[in-house]
């Protein structure tokens, strides 16, 4: 069965065509229209339709010539802008009458959609508009104008990479080959095509309509791409506020594309994902949950309020951060606690956990002050098999799959290998490495079996590649984390979910109050403890600093992160000059 099966369907006729529009959902809740793109048909929307079915009216139609809309006759001049814009006032007219909808689309559906909310004749029409893939030509048209009047290296390169994007565009402009390619082999090969460039699943689409709808829609370009980008429209500005979402590998689009957006969108959210083109496929969570935040807050503000965590969620990570489900470690204090934080500024929402209860409520608490539309707090050893089992199935059922998981929780311990007793080396490898590789086996293979990506931290330390006479357990430990996130990064490539070793020197946690020196009585254990807690402290190297790399980490997919001056160092002699960190490890510290 499909995503659109049970869909209620109609056809609306409109210019001499008839349009295929399916709708589910109430019809008395607020409509949101989706709106294909090239070569697609309406199904490329059905797994993001079924996900806002619940909350909204979803409504989908064919373009004219594509799925069971029926084609222009002629078909040059027949997929105008302005009769593409006829279409869409005649569907929304029927499905939400008196009552503006809520626009996404998505490439070819995308760039329509900018003309539909910059035009006049539209005006009230439209709510919001979520923009994917797909610029207005207006706007790509003085984009290009900007760069050719004043050209410098930088803005030349920008040309000559949209350019290179724009291969097919040229193509398109054939006369007959687009046409004989689709009808021919491209048409029997392009399911396969996506899967391996694009990693779309299997599913409802494409459609047998393939052929068909790719030879008809090369007139979307014809049509338009050629006069809108040598005469841009001049008051191309949007009449309601849009919600613009970047996939960050799209093979297409240059992000470069929309810098400046906000001189034509006096009301623009951006987004950003870790995904390429065909986002309505491969991510349709993280697409419904943003089309459906960004619809709810619209609709508020236009009833007198607005969401309060839309508003507060304005640190530097917004774009990419805003509205996903990140999972923290050891968040009850230190770095998992300002890890924590530095998400919820950036508008995610943030499972706190912690073996102390408290102290993980008190991070949900003050997550959802600085930005979190939504926080909870659970409670685990990560040590405890068991435990984590539970709590993995309990997040799924509750919050859903995780996109950011931050394996941080740790323990600290010091004191020559022959003072270390074998149930020393076990509590701290059963937290250190253990419970990385519980939250990695669990929290991994839910992102691996949702097939939309993902990102796992795991906290390791400057120890993992720096040897101590003093710390041979927990450099250990540290280097066993390394090493796993490099292989389990390797592993995970092919189903986009991103691996990172996070590589913290001398930080001003909380970790040194905890931690164990063996091979010394209670007193003198308290002496050291007190010591190195008055070492890290005149260090000044706060959790925050750790907690920002971390994201950037994140945002940027990075393999391997020393955080401070001294772990860069380290990680510097390590690969060029290893025995001088040979030699060091030799020194016995003060104590």
């Amino acid at each position: 069965m499909t995503a659109l099966e049970g869909a209620r369907e109609r056809r609306v006729r409109t210019g001499g065509i008839e349009l295929c529009v399916a709708e589910l959902g109430d019809p008395g809740r607020p409509t949101v229209v989706l709106v294909h793109g090239y070569p697609d048909s309406k199904e490329v929307w059905s797994e993001v339709a079924s996900r806002l079915a619940d909350r909204f009216h979803v409504v989908l139609y064919d373009v004219r010539g594509h799925g069971r809309s029926s084609a222009p006759e002629p078909l040059r001049g027949g997929f105008t802008l302005e009769k593409l814009t006829d279409d869409f006032l005649a569907v929304v007219d029927v499905v939400s009458p008196g009552r503006p909808v809520h626009l996404v689309g998505h490439d070819w559906g995308s760039v329509q959609a900018w003309e539909f909310v910059t035009v006049e004749r539209t005006r009230g029409r439209i709510a919001s508009f979520t923009s994917v893939s797909g610029p207005s030509l207006d706007h790509f048209g003085h984009w290009i104008n900007r760069r050719l009047r004043r050209p410098t290296p930088r803005r030349i390169g920008q040309l000559l990479g949209q350019g290179a994007k724009s291969w097919y565009v040229y193509l398109l402009h054939t006369p007959a080959v687009p046409e004989l390619a689709w009808r021919g082999p491209l048409g029997k090969r392009w399911p396969g095509i996506l899967r391996r460039l694009e990693k779309v699943p299997h599913g409802d689409y494409p459609t047998p309509s393939l052929p068909r709808d790719a030879a008809h829609g090369a007139w979307l370009y014809r049509d338009n791409v050629r006069s809108r980008l040598r005469h841009p429209r001049t008051d191309a500005h949007a009449h309601a506020p849009v919600q613009l979402v970047t996939p960050l590998g799209d093979a297409y689009l240059s992000e470069r594309l929309y810098d400046g957006l906000e001189e034509w969108v006096p009301r623009l959210t951006r987004r950003t994902l870790a995904a390429k083109h065909w986002v309505p496929r491969t991510r349709p969570d993280q697409l419904s949950s943003w089309i459906a935040d960004f619809v709810t807050s619209t609709e508020a503000s236009e009833g007198g309020g607005v969401r309060e965590a839309s508003r507060r969620a304005t640190g530097p990570h917004a774009e990419r951060f805003g509205g996903q489900l990140v999972l923290v470690t050891g968040a009850g204090s230190g770095i998992g606690r300002a890890t924590a934080f530095a998400f919820a500024e950036a508008g995610a929402r943030v499972i706190a956990v912690d073996r102390d209860a408290d102290s993980a409520a008190r991070t949900a608490e003050k997550s959802l002050l600085l930005g979190a539309p939504e926080a909870w707090a659970e409670t685990v050893d990560v040590s405890d098999e068991q435990a984590m089992e539970k709590l993995a199935a309990d997040v799924l059922s509750r919050y859903g799959v995780v996109d950011v998981l931050v394996n941080n929780a740790g323990i600290g311990l010091s004191g020559s290998f022959f003072d270390t007793a074998p149930e020393d080396w076990k509590r701290i490898l059963d937290v250190n490495l253990w419970g990385v590789i519980h939250g990695c086996r669990l929290f991994g293979r839910q992102m691996i079996e949702r097939g939309q990506g993902g990102h796992i931290v795991n906290t390791a330390s400057a120890a993992a590649f720096q040897p101590s006479r003093v710390l041979p357990a927990y450099s250990t430990s540290k280097a066993a984390v390394l090493m796993l996130s490099e292989c389990l990064r390797a592993e995970l490539a092919g189903k986009d979910i991103g691996v990172t070793a996070v590589c913290p020197g001398l930080v001003n946690t909380g970790i040194t109050a905890t931690a164990r020196f063996v091979g010394v009585d209670a007193e003198e254990e308290e002496r050291r403890r007190k010591r190195a807690a008055r070492w890290y402290g005149m260090r000044r190297y706060p959790p925050e600093k750790v907690a920002e790399a971390i994201l950037r980490a994140v945002a940027h997919d990075e393999a391997l992160v020393p955080v401070t001056p001294e772990a860069r160092a380290a990680y510097a002699l390590s690969r060029f000059a290893p025995g001088w960190l040979r030699r060091l490890a030799r020194v016995k510290p003060p104590v």
